[in-house]
Formats: structure tokens, C-alpha cells, sequence
């Protein structure tokens, strides 16, 4: 009998339509096929003119929690959106021509978080969890291990090199990826002095949203959330006036933003809180922008306010405008933070429209710049407990059931699940039956093996994509914090400046990269 009702069920979605397979038919001629991949092979062919320009610009986008699962699901969403089967769809990182993994273990912590893994990436060195832009010397939490621990991030060295810098994220702005570019703090949270123990405060330690406008005078464009964070306490929100939760925070009296806008004064910067005042700005009449637009994070793609709340594409859209005129270049670090926040309430559908949301601002930043002079990196700090499975067949919905039952309690069972988080749930003493409920549903938490309040990070390795100047050294197995060594290098900037000088005083990579290769190839045989 179950064999059965198991033969119905693949039968019904192996055929969308009687008779009509769910792929095409061009794809039953080995020719298709063929034709492809020689055409595949002709384009690798071309990569061996490696690109080893000078990087005037960099940009690394981030999407926190996209391992390699999520990767591959918002791929098949993104052509699936489309009215594709999806699994065929090319994201833009899918079409950098260098891929690389990155082990993304915290120096105390085999599956990390993503404070000490946005040190790595940002400042080049590995860190404990929980802390952002000090070494792990540093311990969390305790303020007195901050001094002498301290290590810069690449946007300080793109900075001093005299390039224009800016952040944007989904998320709050002094969150953990972000904080890492321009903060030195042993806590993660201490968001402003309203999150700090009262003894991190006497002994002289600086809250996050301070740091942001103390430790590097003048980035050119932040662009995010954490408005909350820059007011005195109490101090009600401009957007949501009523509501306590979204209240300033500050115990110290302070308004950094009007500290902000009166420092800049006499240049040509602007504060804005909401998408319209963000899209009236002409680009070109912009040298320094602080964009707050929620108190908190902003809200998730699927839920966003088109009238006054910003795409992450529209952020990188105005990022990139602004930054591109400086004459030597600019470092955009850019944060699909919001990904990780929907694994961790187990909500993959607001998690995979946040991948594939970023993946725009990938391509929008593509179309923008160019390949010739900038370098492109994708990667992730972590990945997550997620999957998807179940032999579903080409073209299920990526939301869809897989199309069996469990042998165990003959109950259906989503593509999408989770390792652990908050979509275990028992009824009656036994596994949900999701039949049941509308798990195509924007906020619907997939099922979980293991019951907990928020799901957890994985422990793989993630992707690394890139492009443009000197993507290549991207390659193979990599631990995490060698990312900013390479963009560095690329572009000139920090520790490898000395490199990018011939004998005539022309800007050139070729006879560097030699000894670079070299001396790589020794460090493999000896070390």
C-alpha cells in the first residue's frame, strides 16, 4: 500500500502538466548537453589571461549564514521567480570565474560566530568568538584585555591609502559584521552604553555605535540599521514615535547623530532615516552619507515598506555612486546580514529571499564597475543547519513537500529542514504533520530534528566567489582571515604597497606575483 501512494506522489510532481515533464526537451538531445559544456570549456580557456591589474576599487559583499546549502536553494528560487524550474538558473556570484572554500572556525570555537569571523575577513586575523577587531588575546567581555589587542581592518588601510570606504548592511549598523571594519570591542553587543556593564564603562571601554564615529574620522557611506543606538535613552524614534521598544538607548546623554551632522557641516553630507529622503539624493552632490533606516535591523525583503524602507540593491546603488568618484578608488564591504537571521528563527522562505535580494545588489554592482579595475569578492562568515533534500524532483517549488512520506511515521515532510531551532514541534506525542498547515507560508518554520529557541550555525566550510583584479590567488582551501590579505594585495593598500611599484615607478602586479607564487609554492613544500 505505501508503495502505492509513494508511486502517486512522484508520479503527480515529476508531471506539473499530463504528460508534460518539468524540464525542457532540448534536454533529452546529448547535444545540449555538449554544446554547453564546450562552450563552458571555451570560457575557462579564456582565464588563462589571468587579470593581474591593479584593484582601484574592492567590494566585498557578505551574506551572513549563506553556506553553500543556502547558495544553491536561492539559486533555484531566484529561477523559480521567474517562472523557471530553477535548478538551471545561474546568481551572479555563480558566474565569477573563481571559486574557493574558507574555514570559518573562531579561534576558541569549531563553529563560529559572526563577530570573531568578521575579524577574520575584515582585519586578517583569527579571533575568538563574540569579539570584533582585537586578536585572541583578547578575551569576551572583559574590557580589560582590549588594549594592546587592537588590529585594523582593510577599510582603515583603503582609507589611509586615500580611498573613499562605506558599509551597508541589513542589519543594525554596529552589528557584528560591520562592527569589525571600524570597532575594537571584546563584547559583540555592547551595541551603545546602554547594552555595557557598568564596570567595562569605568575602565574606559567605548561601545560600538561610539566607535563608529570616532576610530575612522569620516566614512564616506554607512547605510543600515540601529538608529536606536545613536540617541539618548528614552529619547522616542522618528519613524515609530509611540513605541518604547525602539526608543534611544544611550545612557551617556549623547545624540551622535547630531554630532555627526554638525561635524560635517561644512561638506557635503547627509543624514537620512527613510527611502525617499535616500532616492531624492543626487549621488554626484554626495560626498558622505549616514543612512539609518530602522532602529533596529531593518525588516526582512519580504516585509519591507517600498515607500519608506530601502532594498539592500538601492543601498549599493547610491553606496556605489557616491564612492566611485574618488579618483583613487573605493573599499564597499556590504552585508546580506538578514540571511542569517531567518535561519535562526528557522523561516528559510525569509532567509533564501534575503540571498537572492543580495544577489541583485551583486549584479546592480557589476553593471556599475568594472572588471578591469575592481575586485568583486562573495563569501559568507558561517553557514547554517539547513538543507533541503528528500529526492524532490526537478522543479518542485525549493518551499515545496518532498514527494514521499516518512517510512517511520508515514507522515509528508518538507524539502527544507533543520538540524536543530525552533520548528520542532510535537502534536499529540508525535511529529507535526505539515499536510496540516500552510508551510509555503512567509514566516512558516520549517521543521527541526532538535527543538531549541534558535536555530544554530553550521560548521562547514563556505564559498568564496570573486572576480576582477587578481581574483585568482582565490583559490583551493583557505582559512578565512587570508581574504583581506588577497584584496589587499590586489589593490595596493595596508602591508602590500611595496609590491605594486616597478623600476620605472609604473603600477604593476606581474613581477610581484611571481615571487608571491614562489614564495607560496616554498611555504607548501617546507611548511
Amino acid at each position: 500500500m505505501k508503495g502505492t501512494v509513494l508511486l502517486i506522489i512522484c508520479s503527480g510532481l515529476t508531471w506539473g502538466v499530463p504528460g508534460k515533464p518539468l524540464f525542457p526537451d532540448q534536454e533529452k538531445d546529448p547535444s545540449f548537453w555538449n554544446k554547453w559544456a564546450q562552450s563552458t570549456l571555451k570560457n575557462a580557456l579564456q582565464l588563462q589571461k589571468l587579470n593581474q591589474n591593479t584593484a582601484k576599487n574592492l567590494i566585498l559583499f557578505l551574506g551572513d549564514g549563506m553556506g553553500i546549502p543556502t547558495v544553491t536553494a536561492a539559486r533555484i528560487l531566484k529561477g523559480q521567480l521567474s517562472g523557471k524550474s530553477g535548478e538551471e538558473t545561474q546568481l551572479e556570484m555563480d558566474k565569477f570565474p573563481f571559486v574557493a572554500l574558507s574555514k570559518t572556525y573562531n579561534t576558541n570555537a569549531q563553529v563560529a560566530d559572526s563577530a570573531g569571523t568578521a575579524t577574520a575577513y575584515l582585519c586578517g586575523v583569527k579571533a575568538n568568538e563574540g569579539t570584533v577587531g582585537v586578536n585572541a588575546a583578547a578575551t569576551r567581555s572583559q574590557c580589560n584585555t582590549t588594549q594592546g589587542n587592537e588590529v585594523t581592518s582593510i577599510l582603515r588601510w583603503a582609507k589611509e591609502a586615500g580611498k573613499s570606504v562605506g558599509i551597508v548592511t541589513t542589519t543594525r549598523v554596529n552589528h557584528a559584521t560591520p562592527s569589525a571594519a571600524y570597532a575594537h570591542c571584546v563584547d559583540r553587543d555592547w551595541y551603545s552604553d546602554g547594552e555595557m556593564p557598568a564596570e567595562a564603562i569605568q575602565a574606559g571601554c567605548k561601545d560600538i555605535a561610539r566607535q563608529l564615529f570616532e576610530n575612522i574620522p569620516n566614512i564616506d557611506v554607512i547605510m543600515g540599521g540601529g538608529r536606536k543606538y545613536m540617541f539618548p535613552k528614552n529619547q522616542s524614534d522618528v519613524e515609530y514615535p509611540g513605541d518604547k521598544k525602539h526608543f534611544g538607548t544611550r545612557k551617556d546623554g549623547r545624540n551622535l547623530v547630531a554630532e555627526w551632522t554638525n561635524r560635517m557641516k561644512n561638506k557635503q553630507a547627509f543624514y537620512v532615516w527613510n527611502r525617499k529622503e535616500l532616492m531624492s539624493l543626487n549621488p554626484n552632490n554626495v560626498d558622505y552619507i549616514l543612512g539609518l533606516f530602522e532602529p533596529g535591523d531593518l525588516l526582512y525583503n519580504l516585509e519591507r515598506n517600498p515607500d519608506t524602507d530601502p532594498s539592500l540593491t538601492e543601498m549599493v546603488e547610491v553606496a556605489i555612486k557616491i564612492l566611485r568618484k574618488n579618483p583613487n578608488g573605493f573599499y564597499l564591504l556590504v552585508e546580506g546580514g538578514r540571511i542569517d537571521h531567518g535561519h535562526h528563527e528557522g523561516k528559510a522562505k525569509q532567509a533564501l529571499h534575503e540571498a537572492v535580494e543580495m544577489d541583485r545588489a551583486i549584479g546592480l554592482a557589476g553593471l556599475l564597475t568594472n572588471i578591469h579595475d575592481t575586485m568583486t569578492v562573495v563569501t559568507a562568515d558561517h553557514s547554517h543547519v539547513f538543507s533541503f533534500g528528500g529526492y524532490t524532483s526537478r522543479g518542485n517549488t525549493i518551499f515545496g513537500l518532498a514527494p514521499m512520506f516518512s517510512d517511520v511515521d508515514q507522515k509528508p515532510f518538507t524539502a527544507i529542514l533543520y538540524g536543530n531551532g525552533p520548528g520542532f514541534k510535537v502534536v499529540d506525542g508525535l511529529r507535526e504533520n505539515v499536510s496540516t498547515i500552510d508551510y509555503q507560508e512567509n514566516n512558516y518554520q520549517a521543521q527541526a530534528a532538535v527543538p531549541l529557541s534558535m536555530e544554530t550555525h553550521g560548521g562547514e566550510d563556505v564559498a568564496i566567489f570573486s572576480k576582477g583584479p587578481m581574483a585568482h590567488l582565490l583559490h583551493g582551501v583557505h582559512e578565512q582571515n587570508y581574504i583581506p590579505h588577497v584584496m589587499a594585495y590586489a589593490a595596493c593598500i595596508g602591508q602590500n604597497r611595496d609590491h605594486c611599484m616597478s623600476s620605472n615607478g609604473a603600477s604593476g602586479l606581474g613581477p610581484a606575483l611571481a615571487s608571491l607564487t614562489a614564495l607560496l609554492t616554498l611555504n607548501h613544500l617546507f611548511c
